[in-house]
């Protein structure tokens, strides 16, 4: 079973997104905050990372950064789910490493496409 780690602060997206990945088969994991991200990557590793960008605590570029510090989650997929959807922030999640920048709204059934491609 394919593990994901969803961290946004909004309730809504989260439900949803947990909903629907569990309905298709995945292992789901919830995030508020790129530091509850981090708490769970000490003892669990995901197959996918579905990163918000403006979070309390710690942001989702910065949560990536530390992601990619691990060794233990070089084949962990990260994809930004955001509202940033100016070019210049589409550009930035890229550069720093995450294999895919999704901008809300979004399509539930072309997200899991698209993770579904990323395998």
């Amino acid at each position: 079973m394919k593990k994901i780690l969803i961290a946004d602060d909004e309730h809504k997206i989260l439900m949803s997104l947990e909903y629907s990945f569990r309905k298709n088969g995945y292992e789901v994991f919830i995030a508020r905050d790129g530091t509850e991200v981090l708490e769970f990557l000490k003892t669990i590793i995901p197959d996918v990372i579905l990163l918000d960008i403006m979070m309390p605590n710690l942001d989702g570029y910065s949560t990536l950064e530390e992601i990619k510090k691990n060794e233990n989650l070089k084949n962990t997929k990260v994809l930004f789910l955001s509202a940033k959807n100016n070019p210049k922030d589409i550009e930035k999640g890229l550069e720093m490493g995450a294999d895919a920048y999704v901008t809300k709204p979004y399509s539930i059934k072309k997200l899991m496409q698209q993770i579904e491609e990323m395998f």
